[in-house]
This record gives structure tokens, C-alpha cells and sequence, in this order.
């Protein structure tokens, strides 16, 4: 009893103490005046007025955003008024306020949980008297006999009864499917509206000094994460040759915890989680290094692009940046998750996110790149990795989270290879790399071989692993045609590390070979064939604007401009054979743009979408707006070029292609052409006999360009031939 006593008073003391400290500061409510909303954050100002008594004050504002960053919180307007301390922190107790709305819905799910219980006890009360009549229906015992008709009144009031209950229990329950289904209903729109169960609020003590009494219009200001705008454009165009009406639109979103309600926004393109440090440029020595474990430096990429929450699904391609073709096989995942994608054999994916805010794209032989989630249409073009490695490097290690150490890749050293000169590869491999298993489906000499790698992947699997020959990945079937005297190395790689250098394709182990220079590609060696789905500019807006923390967005008109424009066809059959309407805009660099997709509409109708890029280095600004389908461009190669001939040691290939434009539009058209011959980069490679016509062609970058006026119905073609020589045992990326 006395422990209980002890305890019970502990804790009033204890709730006394915490009042007391509670109550020390005047509690004061702020109210928000004006935000400052950036592209990824916010800046909050709120005013509140105060009378400071002489000497110190304690003052607690509560009710605050619980994503305050504390470092950046300022006070003034203090006049004569000093401060002593500033400290934020989180209230896990007080309740945050919802909306009317959100209120509503909330008190209805109560309500219809409430009738759900009074439901189920009514039919629990059916139940029981079914019961009641099930326990009790026998008549009479052993020694009376019942009676013909008593018997027939009780079946009957035993029939009626039990129906009567049957049927209003299964009243009942469709009475309870109905109210889940209105719950269901409440509940979507509650996610819709970003409804949060958080409780937690911020709050400020600040701690005043004064001399004698004072009155002060105190402005307290802070940043908070959980809020931001982006933009969005919609590109207006009547007819070609009329200016373009450029709609410049921001999308104000915040989820902070505290309404803004008719507040003054500003919209600024600035970052303040931009890092603001700027590099240091020192000598770089060379030296010896691991290739294995060395990295080298990588710029950072100057994207500009912010993170948009209403993109819930991207689609888009990805392409080399040496050749400009789309790359198949590309791994898309969504950082920080396991959800991804590949992209098709024409480099083309479709993603839909959970909650990630990025998305990596890795290939190998690419610099990865990570890219905020921007907007719907994401196009990356990959650059070439300088730095991979000429040959794979090959560390073992264990791991101590499986029941017994396993080698994730070994190097077959040369002298192996050699002392076995004329023995098929696989079979050495067998004899070296543990867990490397090799059998023919015949049983016999010359069958068709499997080979496997052991604790690669599933033990169940009977999937190959990827061979890579020369750095081009190969077809397993017929692997063992190979003699080790054309091999100049070859590595063997599993578990994590296969997968961390060539992706998903790797999980079952790769087998890296590098042939001794000279030696070709075996002819029998089958490819594998991939089929697989601050600059700071402030916008002060006249009107003021509430906006819930819901997370929603509210769409606010920045300008309107009426933009001068030059309007082309352009057409590329190399990479794509369709002709695109493109408007060409000068002097773009007034409009104070931010990189963000485009609604684009074209004599009165939606057209799709497209991506405005004012970060480009050109003159003017390009931008897409959609296909036209009337006029066809076509691209094929001449008969008379599909050869290869034989110089000495040199092998000459000849390539000629003709590529025709027919204009089926009613009027006539100018359409800019465009295409390429290669340039080499190797001694060995030799481009030859440049035929181009009319064409204006750049010797630099090998692209040729034609300026076709087509009258309507009307039909033109070009032509453009060369030819390349190379060492007969070599392959060139034709």
C-alpha cells in the first residue's frame, strides 16, 4: 500500500514540476505573414506582438512546423530588447489541427466504427436466440407422447423464427459491407488529401532581455523542409509562322504540418540546400594505383532539376552519347528501392514510382547517372566510362554470413592456359574455379555443353553464366570451341561483385575471357540479343494564397509571354524516321526559364508533351512540338555499297544509303535533314571516299546537313556514300 502511495504522489509531483516549467514562458500564438517558397524548401516569416517586461522574459511559440531546420531560425524587430537563447525543439503531446475537411471525415470513420460494434452486438443477440431455439426444440419425453398438432405449431413457429433471424442477420451484415465501403471511400480521400497521423508540432522558447518594459513587432523566420514549387509550361501555338504563347506556371506544394493561410508568397528559383562551397583545384599527380579499388574523380553535373511529387509514372529513352543510339538493357531503378526496369531493345522504359524522389540509371561501360524524378518524360543520354577497365581484376573474399567461405572471382593465371594450349577453356576452368561445372546434353564428346557456376545464384538454377569475350557478352552454347591459346586471360567473378559490375544479367556468375591481341571473334560464337521490356529569380505574387498542408498542389500563373518563334521540320532517320515540328526561340534568356516539361498545344489541340532545357549552351532555345505525320522520311542503304572487300591484311567495307522525303501536306515545307558519317578514332581505321553532295558537311564531327524545300506532293532524295578500311582480325562499331 505505502509503495503505491509513494508512487502515486511521485508522479502528481512530477506532473506538477512539468506544468510549472510549461508555464514559466508566455505561450504565444505567431501568425504566418509570408513565404518564401524555393524549389526544394521553404522560408516561413511570422509576426506576432509582445510586451517584454524588464529584465528577462521567457516566450514560448508553440504549434509550429515539426520540420523547422533550427539553424537557419531569426528574430528581429527586437528595437532595444536583447536575446539570451534560442532553442527549437519537437512537442510529442500536443495535437496538430486539421482542416474542417479532414475533421469530418475523421469524426464519420469514428462514427461508422461506432455503429459497426452496435451492429455486430445485435447480431450477436440473433445469434444467441438461434441458438436458444437450436438447444431447445426437443418436445415432450419419455413418457408423453406429443401431439400431432402441438408438433406442427412449434415446426412452424420454428421455421418462421429461425428464417426471421437468418434474415436479419444477413441484413445486418450487408449493413456492415455498405458502412466499409463508405469507410473505404473516407479512407482513399483521406490518402488523397496526404492525411498524416503525426502529432508532433515544433515549438520555440525564446528567451528576452530588457531594460524596462517594451512593446515589439517580433518577426521570427525559419526554413522548413516538406515544401516547394516547380514548374511547368504550357506552349500554345495557332498555326506555324505566329507567335508562341508560353504559359509560365509554378505548382506550389508543402506537407510542413502548419496551413499557410492568406499568406504573401514569393517563388524562388534559389536552393538552400545547394552546396555553396566551391571546389579547389590542386595538381593531380600520376602514380601507380590498384585499377580495382581506384576511382577516379567525377565532375559534379550541373542538373538543376528538382524533385516533382505529382510525377507518379516515367517513361522516356535512353541513348549513347557517342552515336546517339538508344541503349538496350539499361537498368532504371528507383533509389532506395528495389523497384526497377530495364529498357527495350529500341533503349525505351516505363516506370512507375512508390516513394522514391530519384532514379539511377546504370549500364556497363556507362557513367551511371542519378537523376531527380523531374517529370513524366525522362530522356538520358549515357555517357562512355573513361575508366573502365581494360582487363578484369580479380580479388577474392570471404563471407562470413554464409555457412562456409566462398570465392567471389578468380584469376586463371596465365601459365595454366598455357601449359594446356590445346584444351577447350571450360575444361580448364572446370579444373580451377571450384563449383564451376560443366556438362553436355548428349552425354557424349561434341554435344552441346551447359556450364554452371555453383553458389552463383539458386542451386535449383540450370542458367549459364554471362560470358564476356573482348567485353562483348556471348551466348554460353558452344563456349568450349575456344582454345586457350587465343586466350590471353580470363577472370571468373560471382556472387555480389558479378552483379555490382554487370547488373541483374550477372547473378548467375560471369566468365570474362580477353583474347590475345590479333585473334578475332570466333564466327560459331553466338550474341546475346536483348529483348527486354543559382542564378536566383524571385517571382512576388500579387495575390495572397492559402495553401493546406496537405501536400496537394496549387497552380499559380507566373507570366504570360507572346514569344517570337521559327518554326522547322527536323528529321534525323538515322535515329528515329519521324519528322518533328520544332520552334526555334532567340533571346530566351529574359524569360528567367527553369528546366521542366511542357504542355504542348498545336492548332487548338493537345499535342503531348515535351521538355523545355534552358540550361543549354546554344543560342537559341529548340523546342518539340510533335510529330507530323504528313510528311515521310525513309533511310535505306544502296545495293551497289552492300559489299566488303579485301586489301592485303585489310578488310574494305562500303556504305551507301539513300534517304527520300515525301511532303503529303497541303502546303509547302522546309525540312532541315540530318545524318553522319563516322570518324575514327584508331590509326588503324581509315575513312575513305566521302561522297555528300549538296549537303553542308562538318569534317569534325562527321554530321551532314540538307535544307530541303518541298513543295507540297512533292518527293526529294539525297545520297551520301564512304567506305573503311581495317585489319581483317579486328571489329569496328560499324
Amino acid at each position: 500500500m505505502s509503495t503505491t502511495i509513494f508512487s502515486k504522489a511521485f508522479i502528481v509531483s512530477l506532473c506538477f514540476s512539468v506544468i510549472t516549467q510549461w508555464t514559466y514562458a508566455f505561450q504565444q500564438q505567431t501568425e504566418i505573414k509570408e513565404v518564401t517558397v524555393y524549389l526544394d524548401g521553404a522560408e516561413v516569416t511570422r509576426t506576432v506582438n509582445l510586451n517584454v517586461k524588464s529584465g528577462k522574459t521567457e516566450f514560448l511559440f508553440d504549434g509550429l512546423s515539426p520540420h523547422i531546420d533550427e539553424s537557419s531560425i531569426q528574430i528581429s524587430g527586437l528595437k532595444t530588447t536583447s536575446v539570451l537563447s534560442i532553442n527549437y525543439g519537437i512537442n510529442h503531446v500536443s495535437k496538430r489541427k486539421h482542416s474542417d475537411s479532414i475533421e469530418y471525415f475523421k469524426s464519420a470513420l469514428k462514427q461508422y466504427q461506432r455503429d459497426i460494434q452496435n451492429i455486430n452486438d445485435i447480431i450477436s443477440g440473433y445469434q444467441e436466440e438461434l441458438s436458444l431455439i437450436q438447444n431447445n426444440k426437443q418436445l415432450g419425453n419419455e413418457s408423453e407422447v406429443v401431439n400431432l398438432e402441438k408438433l406442427k405449431a412449434f415446426a412452424a413457429y420454428y421455421r418462421t423464427r429461425k428464417t426471421e433471424l437468418n434474415q436479419a442477420i444477413n441484413k445486418a451484415r450487408i449493413e456492415i459491407a455498405d458502412i466499409n465501403s463508405d469507410m473505404t471511400a473516407i479512407n482513399k480521400q483521406l490518402a488523397e488529401l496526404n492525411v498524416s497521423e503525426e502529432v508532433k508540432t515544433g515549438e520555440i522558447r525564446l528567451k528576452l532581455h530588457s531594460e524596462s518594459p517594451n512593446n515589439i513587432d517580433l518577426i521570427i523566420t525559419y526554413n522548413i523542409s516538406n515544401a516547394g514549387w516547380f514548374p511547368i509550361y504550357d506552349i500554345k501555338a495557332d498555326k506555324i509562322n505566329s507567335p508562341i504563347n508560353l504559359e509560365y506556371k509554378a505548382h506550389v506544394y508543402q506537407n510542413s504540418g502548419c496551413d499557410w493561410d492568406n499568406v504573401k508568397l514569393v517563388l524562388s528559383t534559389g536552393d538552400p540546400n545547394t552546396n555553396n562551397l566551391k571546389p579547389d583545384l590542386d595538381t593531380k599527380y600520376l602514380n601507380f594505383v590498384n585499377p580495382y579499388s581506384y576511382q577516379s574523380q567525377r565532375a559534379t553535373k550541373r542538373y538543376n532539376y528538382k524533385y516533382n511529387p505529382l510525377v507518379k509514372t516515367i517513361s522516356g529513352v535512353v541513348t549513347a552519347s557517342s552515336d546517339g543510339l538508344p541503349l538496350p538493357g539499361v537498368s532504371i531503378v528507383e533509389n532506395g528501392t528495389s523497384n526497377g526496369v530495364q529498357t527495350d531493345f529500341d533503349g525505351r522504359y516505363s516506370i512507375k514510382t512508390n516513394a522514391g524522389k530519384e532514379l539511377v540509371y546504370s549500364f556497363v561501360g556507362m557513367q551511371t547517372e542519378k537523376l531527380p524524378i523531374h517529370s513524366s518524360i525522362m530522356n538520358v543520354t549515357m555517357n562512355e566510362d573513361l575508366n573502365t577497365l581494360d582487363e578484369v581484376v580479380v580479388t577474392g573474399y570471404s563471407s562470413t554470413t554464409k555457412a562456409q567461405s566462398s570465392v567471389a572471382s578468380i584469376r586463371i593465371d596465365s601459365d595454366v592456359l598455357e601449359n594446356r594450349p590445346n584444351a577447350s577453356f571450360v575444361q580448364t576452368l572446370a579444373g580451377q574455379v571450384p563449383g564451376l561445372n560443366m556438362t553436355t546434353s548428349s552425354g557424349q564428346p561434341g554435344g552441346s555443353s551447359l556450364v554452371q557456376l555453383r553458389g552463383a545464384a539458386s542451386v535449383n538454377s540450370n542458367s549459364e553464366p554471362l560470358f564476356v569475350i573482348n567485353g562483348v557478352p556471348v551466348r554460353g552454347r558452344n563456349i568450349e570451341r575456344l582454345r586457350n591459346n587465343d586466350i590471353a586471360s580470363v577472370s571468373v567473378l560471382k556472387d555480389a561483385q558479378a552483379t555490382a559490375v554487370y547488373g541483374n544479367r550477372g547473378r548467375n556468375g560471369v566468365v570474362v575471357i580477353q583474347l590475345k591481341e590479333g585473334t578475332a571473334l570466333p564466327s560459331n560464337i553466338e550474341g546475346i540479343a536483348i529483348d527486354q521490356g543559382i542564378t536566383n529569380t524571385r517571382f512576388e505574387i500579387d495575390k495572397h494564397y492559402s495553401i493546406p498542408s496537405d501536400g496537394d498542389v496549387t497552380v499559380i500563373e507566373i507570366n504570360t509571354f507572346k514569344v517570337p518563334a521559327e518554326y522547322d521540320y527536323y528529321a534525323a532517320p538515322v535515329l528515329n524516321e519521324n519528322v518533328f515540328l520544332t520552334a526555334k526561340i532567340s533571346d530566351w534568356e529574359q524569360y528567367n526559364l527553369l528546366p521542366a516539361e511542357a504542355n504542348v498545344y498545336f492548332e487548338g489541340s493537345y499535342s503531348g508533351k515535351t521538355n523545355i532545357d534552358p540550361l543549354a549552351t546554344t543560342e537559341s532555345l529548340v523546342v518539340s512540338l510533335g510529330v507530323d505525320p504528313n510528311i515521310v522520311v525513309k533511310r535505306k542503304q544502296l545495293n551497289n555499297f552492300k559489299k566488303t572487300t579485301f586489301i592485303g591484311n585489310n578488310r574494305v567495307v562500303y556504305k551507301g544509303y539513300e534517304i527520300s522525303v515525301k511532303n503529303n501536306k497541303v502546303s509547302d515545307v522546309k525540312i532541315n535533314l540530318a545524318d553522319r558519317i563516322p570518324i575514327t578514332q584508331n590509326k588503324y581505321i581509315k575513312i575513305s571516299d566521302e561522297e555528300y553532295g549538296d549537303s553542308e558537311f562538318n569534317v569534325e564531327t562527321g554530321l551532314l546537313k540538307w535544307e530541303l524545300d518541298l513543295k507540297s506532293g512533292e518527293n526529294q532524295k539525297v545520297e551520301f556514300s564512304y567506305s573503311v578500311k581495317y585489319p581483317k582480325n579486328k571489329h569496328v562499331n560499324l
